[in-house]
């Protein structure tokens, strides 16, 4: 019986046999990855490290809360793209052009952008595209092109996107690219080699410059300007301390940090008394956002003025520690200088404001705009108006809208992310609308529309960065001129190509808020507004 069960040796044949069924397996598995693989991520898309990345302008696999947004997007696009290959009820043939929203739609808890961000982000630009669909020229169809959630992945969507710059509705620009890392500047410089205009709505970073970048944010040395007026009206006793992220892929941190020592180092001593940590985006070994050793320095040294060199959703953190600090004098206040988009809702929770309130503790933050102002504001400019307006239909719109869920938080707009992703999209709108009027104004213009079955012409992407180097502040006997500059919802400001100003904002207004609010008696004396490169039209800019 036991021979019976007894297992005989392999020959050649058993051999042959088996590598032949495993050459067969492995082809079937081959196949039904490289199938199934499209068919998840979709049209245009690819899988990368787990993540569909890629460009669409349908709808793009993302975090579930973010579906409501994607979609609305998605429908928009498809609305464009009817009106001008099948117009209703004889309507006339409207043309359109493609502009690429590049940055993350994925995340998680060290990713470069949060959910919350992600659709505060989207928000902005997708308000930004109905309302320019709602005007004169041509429309717009927002693509979505998603490089992961570490912007590693943007090889591919560069090549995606410098493939569609002479398609019958052609890519005029992109914007996005949300953080100031190795990738986005190589991504930029790559968008550069094809002259395809790009802007980063939120780069602050003074080593996020390529040939055609443009900046709406101001760089991190306009925030230490605007920084410097402040602390000439408050001085307070010149005890400083520096506090820096320590992680090696985030250019911000560490521009920012060099930034500090050039503009503030001697009068505060911040060579001598400084500390670094460990921020949570990325991917760097250890533990995250320590600051016992960090709190436990500034109490030591005494210091009164703390410049923060590092992410906002680190610092309630650093404010948490400090405020439990045993060894600091809390009867004597502390105020930590930042910078920021806009003020971040993690550093103005109920929590966080009363740990500021009892330990005496003061942000004061230097920000690419200032929402919290506008409730204040009774006759908001025209920018800001136009921006709300469009804003709240849009949120709305998704109120009603039984599937959609609104991940951006009951402050959505304090950050800054939906208005400065909102005046991206503007300026590249803007900059296609102009080019779009002067090439069908006659002449040749009219020849080469008659060329092209009597439809106008559509500018190229060389159109648009032309454009938008001339969309400059002027200086007059008067004062400064804003003919062709860009209103935006975050103030006015234009563009150049001096090398003075490489191509960030110019005339960018860089407001200075304290939190919590200062009481109307209280000693601080508030700076005026600093306008980004304003010494330029001697202090003058519109």
């Amino acid at each position: 019986m036991l021979n019976h069960f007894r297992t005989r040796a392999w020959g050649p044949a058993d051999k042959a046999v088996v590598l032949a069924v495993g050459v067969v397996l492995l082809a079937a598995v081959a196949f039904v990855v490289v199938r199934l693989l499209p068919e998840r991520c979709g049209g245009g898309l690819e899988a990368a490290g787990g993540e569909c990345v890629g460009v669409t302008a349908g709808v793009l696999p993302g975090e579930p809360e973010l579906e409501g947004l994607i979609r609305g997007v998605a429908e928009e696009n498809a609305r464009v793209e009817r009106s001008w290959t099948h117009p209703e009820n004889g309507q006339p043939r409207i043309p359109y052009v493609r502009v690429a929203l590049m940055m993350p739609f994925t995340s998680d808890a060290s990713s470069t952008m949060s959910t919350e961000q992600i659709a505060r982000a989207l928000a902005g630009a997708h308000a930004a595209q109905l309302r320019a669909n709602a005007q004169a020229g041509p429309r717009y169809q927002l693509l979505l092109a998603h490089n992961g959630k570490n912007l590693e992945h943007w090889e591919p969507v560069v090549d995606r996107l410098a493939g569609t710059v002479d398609d019958e509705a052609p890519l005029v620009g992109v914007f996005g690219m949300p953080s100031s890392t190795p990738d986005t500047l190589a991504a930029a410089e790559a968008l550069s080699e094809h002259r395809i205009p790009a802007i980063g709505p939120i780069l602050t970073s003074t080593t996020m410059e390529a040939g055609y970048l443009f900046k709406t944010s101001p760089s991190n040395t306009l925030y230490a300007e605007a920084l410097r007026e402040y602390l000439a009206e408050n001085p307070g006793n010149g005890t400083g301390f520096l506090v820096s992220d320590r992680r090696e892929q985030d250019s911000y941190s560490t521009d920012l940090r060099d930034v500090f020592l050039a503009y503030f180092g001697k009068e505060y001593g911040l060579k001598q008394r400084q500390a670094s940590y460990l921020g949570l985006t990325g991917d760097d070994e250890g533990v995250p956002q320590r600051f016992s050793d960090v709190a436990r320095s500034i109490c030591l040294t005494r210091a009164e003025t703390v410049f923060f060199a590092g992410r906002d959703h680190d610092l309630p953190h650093l404010v948490d520690r400090l405020a439990s600090e045993p060894s600091c004098d809390h009867g004597k206040p502390t105020r930590i200088l930042k910078v920021g988009i806009g003020m971040d809702p993690e550093s103005t929770t109920v929590e966080i404001t009363e740990q500021l309130k009892e330990a005496r503790i003061t942000l004061v933050n230097a920000a690419s705009v200032d929402t919290r102002s506008w409730a204040a504001d009774k006759q908001l400019p025209a920018g800001p108006r136009g921006f709300l307006k469009q804003f709240e239909k849009l949120r709305e719109k998704l109120r009603n809208d039984p599937e959609h869920t609104q991940p951006w938080g009951s402050k959505p707009l304090d950050d800054g992310y939906a208005v400065m992703y909102y005046d991206a999209f503007t300026v590249l709108s803007q900059a296609t609308g102009r080019a779009y009027d002067d090439i069908n104004g006659g002449g040749k213009a009219a020849e080469g529309a008659a060329a092209n079955n009597g439809a106008p012409a559509l500018p190229r992407h060389a159109d648009v960065y032309n454009t938008m180097v001339n969309m400059n502040i002027l200086g007059t006997r008067s004062g400064a001129s804003c003919v062709n500059c860009v209103r935006g919802a975050s103030g006015t400001f234009g563009f150049d190509e001096s090398p003075d100003t490489r191509k960030w904002a110019v005339c960018k207004p860089v407001p200075v808020s304290e939190y919590p609010e200062p009481d109307p008696d209280a000693k601080t004396r508030a700076a005026g507004v600093y306008r980004s490169f304003e010494e330029i039209f001697d202090g003058s800019c519109p």
